[in-house]
């Protein structure tokens, strides 16, 4: 049974008090749970209905959520960054999982901000999925990812840092940098703050725009500059405890918005999973080479990390490097990730709580999976919202497929478009290309103004 009072007395049976609730915490595992989920995009509807689908999962609200995952769960309107909101929704909804979608929250502190007001102030006590403040440089300093794979020898681009403070030393170092060249803006840029120019003239002005024009604000003060590599992306998906870790997925994703990969940088226009040369030679050399120097890292560092880890990869002649780290899951990578991990998500949550990751066995789905972006027309540009999407009371979906929601919303009875990436369409195969016909079928019968996808999601693996 469910403790009915969550708060801890500050009377000298206070010790009593949190060592059963702690116990009461515990049996709500065994049994089912409140969760939250905080996000709303793509990536947040597959964590929905992969969640949805736990046995220990009562009831599923989505902050905001959109219009799909509608069909998993209960919306909130709610901001992922308003965390005094989140705090009072958990303790009045009796919370016992917060699942983090995107990286702001967890980037602006989230993790901290609850463990360090749940035992006094918010009555509020669960497990949140996300590393604390420190944990989530990684994805949120390219600067202190870069350093910490230094001190850790993890394999990545060589690089240099720069301010305003020392531009014109950057500016001399572009100069004699052997091209391309990779400029990424320290901080969180929304996607936009990395750039690979192919001459010396483009990435100075692209230096100063950042630093000297702060084009993307604080993000932008300060500048890494990487060599560039040579090679083929892929991306790891780890959840660990900050000692223990599983690999629950890999994936490669597709971010020109043109055929042949053409045209500018996206968010993501799809997705496929398995990719084919990923296979246990080159897995093995990322686990001992990246995966367990990290993990080793983080608990050497005592930096605390609980929670998924992104890492993206390249293939140099089948070396595996660190392009990136996240420090969530990524979109349109869940997409594919969730419908081929057969686990329970939150059995793999309440094992990562526990310390017993490594008592898991992860279990896959042997289909391949392709998912295909339809965007609004403009997008990465200008684009339109709030246009009507039809085709959905005629679709004709079988097991193979997932229409995933990101920007949408419902008005009344009418879905429209609530943003650039507007669905995900997801599909099971015998290999990609059967995979990824089935998604280009479903995605015929739906409809909306300027509605644009790509038709070669996975097109060296055909």
């Amino acid at each position: 049974m469910k403790p009915q009072n969550r708060e801890i007395p500050n009377t000298k049976f206070q010790f009593l008090n949190t060592a059963l609730l702690s116990l009461n915490f515990y049996k709500s595992y065994t049994e089912t749970m409140n969760i939250l989920l905080l996000g709303s995009g793509g990536r947040e509807h597959a964590l929905a209905w992969k969640i949805s689908q736990s046995k220990h999962c009562t009831q599923l609200f989505i902050a905001p959520g959109n219009a799909g995952t509608l069909q998993c769960g209960n919306n909130v309107n709610m901001s992922a960054t308003d965390f005094e909101a989140i705090k009072k929704f958990c303790s009045d909804n009796r919370i016992e999982i917060i699942v983090i979608g995107p990286e702001e929250p967890l980037v602006k502190g989230i993790y901290d901000y609850f463990n360090e007001a749940s035992p006094t102030g918010g009555g509020w006590r669960g497990q949140l999925i996300g590393p604390s403040a420190n944990g989530a440089q990684l994805e949120g300093s390219k600067a202190f990812s870069k350093k910490f794979m230094q001190r850790h020898n993890i394999p990545t681009a060589s690089y240099a840092e720069f301010t305003q403070q020392n531009f014109e030393e950057g500016k001399k170092y572009i100069a004699e940098h052997s091209l391309p060249v990779v400029l990424k803006a320290d901080g969180l840029a929304a996607g936009k703050g990395v750039v690979i120019s192919d001459t010396h003239d483009e990435a100075l002005s692209v230096f100063e725009e950042m630093i000297i024009n702060k084009q993307f604000g604080e993000a932008s003060a300060k500048v890494v500059i990487e060599e560039f590599l040579q090679g083929i992306e892929a991306s790891v998906f780890v959840l660990t405890d900050g000692k223990d870790y599983k690999i629950i997925g890999h994936a490669k994703d597709y971010k020109r918005i043109g055929e042949g990969d053409t045209g500018l940088n996206t968010g993501g226009m799809g997705c496929v999973s398995p990719v084919p040369f990923v296979d246990d030679v080159f897995m093995n050399k990322v686990e001992q080479l990246i995966i367990q120097p990290t993990i080793k890292g983080l608990a050497e560092e005592k930096i605390i990390y609980k929670g998924f880890i992104f890492f993206g990869l390249i293939n140099v002649n089948g070396e595996p490097f660190v392009i990136e780290y996240n420090c969530r899951m990524g979109d349109p990578e869940t997409e594919v990730v969730m419908p081929r991990l057969k686990n329970d998500l939150v059995e793999l949550f309440i094992a990562t709580h526990e310390g017993k990751l490594s008592e898991v066995k992860i279990e896959f789905d042997k289909r391949s999976c392709a998912a295909v972006v339809a965007v609004s027309g403009g997008y990465p540009g200008d684009y339109k919202k709030n246009l009507k999407i039809s085709g959905f009371q005629n679709l004709k979906l079988n097991d193979d497929t997932i229409v995933f929601h990101a920007g949408t919303k419902k008005v009344d009875d009418t879905i429209v478009t609530n943003g650039g990436r507007v669905l995900a369409v997801t599909s099971y195969g015998n290999n990609i290309a059967d995979a990824m016909n089935k998604s280009k079928k479903v995605l015929e019968q739906i409809h909306f103004e300027g509605m644009y996808y790509r038709r070669d999601i996975g097109y060296e693996f055909v």
